[in-house]
């Protein structure tokens, strides 16, 4: 009798066990009746924000998903050369849909679809997702991109979010590059790959602390079985030519997962400049001013190579590589300058000629190692980084100096010899615990260290009989160490009302900056913690309201803290400043997202302890100028932001932004404090239209103002940038031509003043950003290798579509 209750128990168990294990099942067709195999069916929630399950079709074009509970779903049928299917399904037990038939896309040739169409914009509590994939944006370079992402401004080599640096991670892993080099990786490497520009104004704490806001650039990946590649050349007219040549290849099948890029280019860039400096007597008024003009010309030629490979171990494990490298073997940099010095009645006094030549070799290559175990409830991610950068710099300066009469008087000549190795070791743990169907909770802990040896060597030159005499005062090594130790922990809820993130993060940071000449030896160690968070409450499915709090750092670069004097000629030297502290950022935001996110307004109030800024200082006494990285005391900003973001027909998509905003500095020089404030305007439009029956001609266009703003104690006249791209798919959908123009109305360059106490100068920037730009990208591929491929489950989904935590 026992035995016969333990087998009722044994039953019963399994009736109610799979009485909540439901299916779907069914056959994918053609028009022709034939099986469609490898075709992709995804499950989504009944609002379609999460992916449930995913599978492919057999080789009968059957399929089954199982493992479901009671509920509500969206079932998506897609393959490549076919309308997409999607289907409601109200589950109640196991579903045999028998049939569904794919109907032919008209876009498609060869199994290669284009479907041409708009950005999207997404507003979420903490971030901004600019979505472009298959957009015309893709055609040209990623900083073009940036350049399109709403409230991203990308100047030289500067990219500003808010009027802060962002942190830009690829794929979620942050890219160790000065902003120099990552300018020439994002200059360098196509869009075609990029799927959208995540601004993630409040990261959270499983971000570095140092991420104040991070701009992540998400790669596409091949979601079906096969492979699929292109070639891609652009020819740009800017003052000089340019060009550049790049191929990508995307290839998956059951066990693997590989994508790599390549790009090289040739530049030549022109950059002008008309600077003038007053400098002052005892009493603060004009004795000298010295005005001088430059042309300045860089010839270099670059190669940018990054690349992923995933290896599908089984179902809960995966390993992935990836690598990021920029190798820049011919890098030469040329200074033409003509200074003129008047009196204070604008008399002429003399004049010098400066040339500056100097010859670059340098690489950054950068890699990381992800493995994934996901466990019964969750995952936990491994991550290993390296970086290995090396720079070198040989310049030589020769100045000519005339006098009252314009005669010439004498001739000096100095040598740099400049050498930097850098070493970037990172590790990190995570830990990603799903508690229930809304809410989620993650924790790690990383360790990082930065090793660098850098050193330069000055010497004069003796032009008669060519010898060189080593200049102790402005020679020196400098050797840098910088440890980090951090740990975090997260909490997400996701509910139909509440959208929730709040984290902390903890950072012990250990620096010490040795300079070997003159014994100075700098240390930090400090331990600070970061909170952040995000809350958003959705009023209705039209209206919502959200605020945010983060707490960051900004660590002074290493090339900040190199006491190191590098002269562009006798009266222009940048300077490194050892004892620069780290800054610390409170950031607030409230806003409110109206009419499905058609219209948003922001408030936001941000504070700066310790901010550290380059600017100009002038030395009245030896007519020198020095650029410098300093501390402030006081920065505060504040301000109002209105955007709005819609479809004007379904072919014209247009994104509008403005923001009115203050800025307060304030520091003491030595001489009391100096306060400056500024109130500014930015504002942003970005449209797109797609024409003709087909959509296979689009347009976009980007304008951007930058009112007169301060940074830096330094006073930014206005800008209008702006930028014009027009795409056109031929040969038979597999080419795509493109066109387009930068700084249609000549509103790029600017002019910059400082004036306080004993400072008085001005700059004016002619950049070399006025271009026409021609390219062309043509596709292939075959997305029909065989493979026994069957099912994607939901965490291999997210991290193909997220490229791995």
């Amino acid at each position: 009798m026992k035995f016969l209750h333990l087998i009722s128990l044994f039953f019963l168990s399994s009736y109610f066990g799979y009485a909540q294990d439901y299916s779907v099942s069914g056959k994918i067709l053609d028009a022709n009746d034939s099986a469609i195999e490898f075709a992709s069916i995804i499950i989504f929630n009944d609002d379609q924000s999460e992916v449930l399950k995913g599978t492919s079709t057999d080789e009968n074009g059957f399929f089954i998903l199982n493992n479901l509970e009671p509920n509500t779903y969206v079932l998506k049928v897609s393959f490549i050369g076919y309308q997409g299917y999607e289907q409601k399904i109200v589950l109640n037990g196991s579903l045999d849909l028998k049939t569904i038939t794919l109907e032919d896309d008209v876009e498609s040739l060869d199994q290669v679809t284009i479907t041409a169409k708009k950005p999207t914009l997404t507003r979420e509590a903490d971030r901004l997702i600019f979505n472009i994939e298959n957009t015309a944006l893709v055609e040209g370079s990623m900083l073009q991109v940036l350049k399109s992402t709403p409230g991203v401004l990308v100047l030289g080599d500067e990219i500003t979010v808010k009027n802060s640096n962002p942190t830009v991670y690829i794929n979620d892993r942050k890219v160790h590059l000065s902003s120099e080099d990552l300018n020439q990786l994002l200059e360098g490497s196509s869009a075609n790959s990029i799927k959208s520009i995540e601004v993630i104004t409040n990261p959270s704490a499983r971000y570095d602390a140092e991420s104040g806001v991070v701009l992540n650039i998400v790669m596409s990946k091949n979601l079906i079985t096969g492979y699929r590649g292109s070639v891609n050349t652009n020819f740009t007219q800017g003052v000089f030519p340019r060009y550049d040549i790049g191929t990508s290849h995307f290839f998956k099948n059951k066990d693997i997962s590989f994508n790599v890029n390549y790009n090289y280019s040739k530049d030549k860039i022109n950059r002008g400049g008309d600077d003038t400096i007053n400098f002052l007597n005892n009493s603060n008024t004009v004795d000298e001013s010295w005005r001088s003009v430059t042309n300045r010309n860089t010839w270099s030629e670059t190669h940018n190579f990054n690349a992923n490979f995933d290896y599908f171990i089984n179902d809960n494990n995966i390993v992935s590589l990836s690598s990021n490298t920029v190798y820049i073997p011919y890098f030469k940099y040329s200074i033409n300058n003509n200074t003129t010095i008047t009196d204070v009645n604008n008399d002429f006094l003399s004049r010098f000629t400066a040339d500056n030549l100097s010859r670059d070799n340098k690489y950054n290559v950068g890699f990381d190692l992800n493995f994934r175990h996901n466990l019964t409830k969750g995952a936990l991610v491994f991550n290993g980084h390296f970086t290995t950068y090396n720079y070198e710099r040989n310049q030589g300066v020769l100045s000519n100096f005339f006098d009252g009469n314009n005669d010439f008087q004498n001739t000096s000549a100095f040598n740099t010899n400049a050498n930097q190795d850098t070493q970037i070791f990172a590790a990190q743990i995570d830990y990603n615990l799903p508690i229930n169907d809304s809410s989620e909770f993650e924790a790690g802990v990383k360790t990082s260290s930065i090793e660098t040896e850098s050193d330069i060597f000055q010497f004069d030159v003796d032009l008669n009989t060519g010898i060189e005499t080593i200049d102790n005062l402005n020679s020196d090594v400098f050797d840098y160490d910088e440890r980090i130790y951090a740990a975090y922990a997260n909490y997400a809820l996701n509910t139909e009302k509440w959208s929730i993130n709040a984290g902390l993060r903890a950072e012990q940071t250990n620096i010490e900056g040795i300079s070997l000449s003159t014994s100075q030896i700098n240390t930090q160690d400090y331990l600070e913690l970061f909170p952040n968070a995000s809350v958003q409450y959705n009023i209705s499915d039209s209206y919502n309201v959200y605020a945010n709090y983060k707490r960051s750092i900004v660590r002074p670069g290493y090339a900040d803290l190199n006491p190191f004097r590098f002269f562009l000629n006798e009266n222009y030297a940048v300077v490194g400043n050892p004892n620069l502290v780290p800054t610390f950022l409170d950031h607030y935001v409230v806003g409110t997202s109206l009419f499905d996110e058609l219209i948003f307004i922001e408030a936001y109030y941000q504070n700066y302890d310790g901010a550290i800024s380059e600017i100009p200082r002038q030395n009245n006494v030896t007519n020198i100028i020095e650029f410098q990285s300093v501390n402030f005391d006081k920065t505060v900003e504040f301000g109002f932001d209105f955007g709005i973001s819609f479809d004007a027909t379904d072919r014209w998509y247009i994104y509008a932004v403005t923001s009115f905003y203050n800025i307060e500095e304030q520091t003491d020089f030595g001489n009391g404090f100096v306060t400056q404030d500024q109130w500014s305007n930015y504002s942003e439009l970005y449209t797109s239209l797609s024409l003709l029956k087909d959509q296979s001609l689009n347009i976009g266009l980007s304008l951007t103002w930058s009112g007169k703003n301060i940074q830096g104690f330094q006073l930014i006249e206005d800008r209008l940038i702006s930028e014009l791209a027009i795409s056109k798919t031929i040969l038979k959908k597999k080419g795509i031509i493109s066109l387009s123009v930068s700084d249609l109305f000549n509103m790029h360059d600017f002019d910059s003043g400082t004036q306080y106490q004993n400072q008085f100068n001005r700059q004016f920037v002619d950049v070399d950003d006025r271009y026409v730009r021609l390219g062309f990208r043509y596709k292939f591929g075959n997305t029909r290798l065989e493979s026994n491929e069957r099912t994607i489950t939901t965490d291999e989904r997210n991290r193909l579509n997220k490229g791995g935590n």
